[in-house]
């Protein structure tokens, strides 16, 4: 498993921006009855969070006072504070995230609404190193959502959407490693091609891979997200006319993916995350994934089926759990989502 799953390289919203920013930085339990209005109108705007799959989470943790958790993946810390309300002021939560901006901003809202260190202990670390997260503490349950927060995403000086411009950067912590604009000048052709497919099965890779380096070698740059995607959509003007447009927003959204994946090490840090969970559940102890595309899904999928049968956890969802149609409708981000689960033996 650890040799397949190795890399092959190392390769305008609809509302006001005054309404979205008080959504973003402050408690949105405040503006509760203009969520509500918006979530069912279908239409979302840019900046709001929306937690994926709350109630089947929690359906399947089961949550008791008393108990002891971890939410692997703090981003907005929607699913964090629902778990909290569970535990009913008992037992304790903890919490982890690499990002230094959102994961403040995540702190405050919830030390707003009474979740202090004495019932949640956030920690700013890779849940790559979950054991490193409570020595000696072991969980009832675990939660990771693998999916980039709203408020990464749309921020355009992130770099994580193509939809804004800005620097190319996509780091989750932009403290350390390289942005993306870099790591684009540290591949080569086949590299990149590689990373391309790997990451996010792009079938467009190879001219993709193509354009970028002949940009390289005119004396060209590539280091905003505007740029970026023009280079896509120039990798991709051989196609015709009527089919070009949505194509190109699709590679757009598998480049941006890949690059993210490789400049975070994502598939790595989710093996080590896999390969160390059974260590930190308790017996009988639940976890519940939540990943955003089928590279992630695979690596879930077969971890929990490996260690199923050897015993390690009693039981495993055999097969994946969706959101509903209508949370699709209410919050389109939630379409690729796919839901997995194990049990501790």
């Amino acid at each position: 498993m650890e040799q397949e799953h190795k890399r092959r390289v190392r390769y305008k919203g609809t509302h006001p921006r005054n309404y979205r920013e008080k959504y973003k930085e402050l408690n949105p339990e405040k503006y509760r009855d203009d969520v509500e209005k918006i979530i069912k109108s279908g239409k979302t705007p840019a900046g709001m969070h929306l937690s994926i799959m709350v109630n089947e989470i929690l359906e399947f943790l089961d949550i008791q006072p008393g108990q002891t958790g971890l939410d692997a993946t703090l981003g907005y810390g929607g699913h964090t504070r629902r778990m909290l309300e569970k535990l009913q002021g008992q037992g304790h939560m903890y919490a982890t995230d690499v990002d230094p901006i959102e994961s403040e901003k995540t702190k405050a809202r919830l030390e707003a609404l009474g979740y202090g260190p004495e019932i949640l202990t956030i920690r700013r670390m890779n849940f790559a190193d979950l054991d490193q997260v409570a020595p000696g503490v072991q969980f009832d349950f675990i939660l990771a959502d693998l999916g980039v927060s709203s408020m990464q995403i749309d921020n355009p000086e992130r770099g994580f959407t193509f939809k804004h411009d800005g620097p190319l950067d996509l780091r989750l912590d932009p403290t350390s490693g390289v942005p993306a604009a870099q790591r684009l000048r540290e591949l080569d052709r086949e590299e990149m091609a590689a990373m391309l497919v790997e990451n996010s099965d792009e079938p467009y890779a190879d001219q993709i891979a193509k354009t970028i380096m002949a940009i390289f070698k005119k004396g060209g740059r590539i280091e905003t997200t505007r740029q970026l995607a023009d280079a896509v959509e120039q990798a991709l003007s051989f196609l015709p006319q009527k089919e070009r447009k949505e194509a190109v927003k699709k590679s757009c959204q598998r480049t941006f993916q890949a690059l993210r994946i490789d400049v975070n090490s994502e598939f790595e840090v989710l093996y080590s995350f896999l390969e160390k969970l059974p260590s930190v559940l308790k017996p009988g102890g639940k976890v519940a994934v939540l990943t955003f595309h089928s590279g992630e899904d695979r690596l879930v999928k077969k971890s929990f089926r490996q260690l199923q049968r050897e015993g390690v956890y009693s039981d495993a969802a055999k097969e994946v759990i969706r959101p509903s149609a209508e949370e699709c409708f209410q919050n389109p981000r939630a379409r690729s989502t796919k839901m997995r689960w194990a049990i501790k033996a």
